[in-house]
């Protein structure tokens, strides 16, 4: 009895011997790569030091300590740029710097996005987007401005002609959001895959330059700082959490109607190998502008959703041709 009662008990052993150390080792290599993926924030003081020229940059505006560019004559006509989802006012840098010589420019980070702090209420709707747009211009003293805007800030920068006419002086539309797309309804949120939801602690450099790579049409122009600086800047204290809280409340609503609103010369420009929101999407925007806007579309070939970052000097001339032809501000 003795013997058959041992021999399981020592193999029963012998399988503990051998499963428990491999046992261990996968769980080091799971705890491993944890620590390899986790990806935490950078301080605001850090991130400050390399990507913010001074406490001049920053502006409290209803709540949100905006950080903010204002270049350029303060008597000239003002131009206020407003960057996409998941950018910063650095994606405008060469597009600033060429208009700087004869406009004001204005460009700032969107609450939650680089250096801005997140919305104190957690309220990232375009609603919320357009009142601060408002209260901003009021903080600069500016009655009227040329909005420039790309992608989901080019719905802002429509929304606000739309419904300020008379605060927008000219309107340029990069490759804007608007329109539905699949998986999109008017009226609704979308839905928002909870695996996202792992960015707010894993984050790899080069997982999100994968994720960047389609919006160029020629992705070895995208640069090794490029990606540095999206990575940084998305590891802002309460960025991460931010940005999710901004694709839950997207709330698109027929742009048509809206758009019948707009009385402000008009100005589209999209790259024609934008992968993201194709150069198709402007023949809606076209047919639903007022003729009095002379809406036209400027194509850029060989660009990719992002024309200011990939290949600036392309849509430079027809921007600046456009502010030119404004009417003089009275």
């Amino acid at each position: 009895m003795r013997v058959v009662h041992e021999a399981p008990v020592r193999r029963h052993r012998w399988a503990l011997m051998r499963r428990g150390p491999l046992m261990g080792l996968l769980a080091a290599l799971l705890l491993a790569t944890a620590a390899w993926l986790w990806t935490p924030d950078l301080t605001q003081g850090e991130l400050e030091a390399s990507y913010a020229r001074g406490p001049g940059d920053f502006v409290q505006v209803d709540g949100v300590r905006l950080h903010l560019r204002d270049s350029g004559p303060r008597d000239a006509p003002a131009v206020i740029l407003l960057h996409g989802f998941g950018a910063s006012l650095h994606t405008w840098e060469p597009w600033a710097q060429a208009l700087s010589a004869h406009y004001r420019v204005i460009r700032y980070d969107l609450p939650g996005s680089g250096l801005s702090s997140p919305d104190p209420g957690g309220d990232y709707s375009d609603t919320r987007s357009l009142h601060l747009l408002l209260s901003l211009m009021d903080h600069l003293g500016l009655q009227r401005a040329t909005l420039v805007g790309h992608s989901m800030g080019g719905r802002i920068a429509w929304r606000m002609a739309a419904a300020n006419p008379q605060r927008v002086a000219g309107l340029v539309l990069v490759a804007p959001d608007g329109f539905a797309s699949p998986g999109f309804e008017y009226g609704k949120p979308p839905d928002v895959p909870a695996m996202l939801q792992l960015m707010r602690v894993v984050l790899p450099r080069a997982l999100l330059r994968l994720n960047l790579a389609p919006a160029y049409a020629h992705a070895d122009r995208l640069s090794d700082d490029t990606v540095a600086r999206y990575h940084d800047l998305l590891r802002a204290p309460g960025a991460r959490q931010a940005m999710l809280q901004r694709m839950e409340q997207i709330v698109l609503h027929d742009p048509v109607p809206l758009l019948a609103h707009i009385q402000s010369p008009t100005l589209l420009m999209w790259g024609d190998q934008d992968a993201m929101i194709p150069v198709a999407n402007a023949k809606d925007y076209l047919r639903a502008l007022p003729a009095a806007t002379g809406a036209r579309l400027v194509s850029l070939p060989g660009v990719g959703h992002l024309p200011h970052e990939e290949a600036p000097a392309a849509g430079l001339p027809a921007l600046l041709g456009f502010l030119q032809a404004l009417p003089t501000p009275r």
